[in-house]
């Protein structure tokens, strides 16, 4: 079988143990909301927003660092000419 697959199918299974072992209900408030869900779906949800977040810098900070460089190559351009 592919090794793609396969991890697919460990984490797949790894994924349903943690759901099954974290079904409990909790309450979460910021200010004046508050909502209850289950403690998996919560630390996805967190995790999820930790991997966009990072995502998002990354992605930023590397547009920040070509922006620079083209800069610098333009600069370097027009004391050439």
């Amino acid at each position: 079988m592919n090794f793609k697959i396969m991890l697919l199918i460990i984490v797949a299974g790894l994924a349903v143990i943690f759901i099954t072992q974290n079904v409990s209900a909790v309450t979460v408030s910021i200010i004046f909301w508050s909502i209850s869900l289950s403690l998996a779906l919560l630390i996805f949800f967190v995790l999820g927003m930790g991997f966009a977040l990072g995502w998002f810098l990354h992605s930023f900070l590397a547009y920040q660092k070509i922006k620079k460089e083209v800069a610098g190559i333009q600069a370097d351009m027009r004391l050439k000419k």
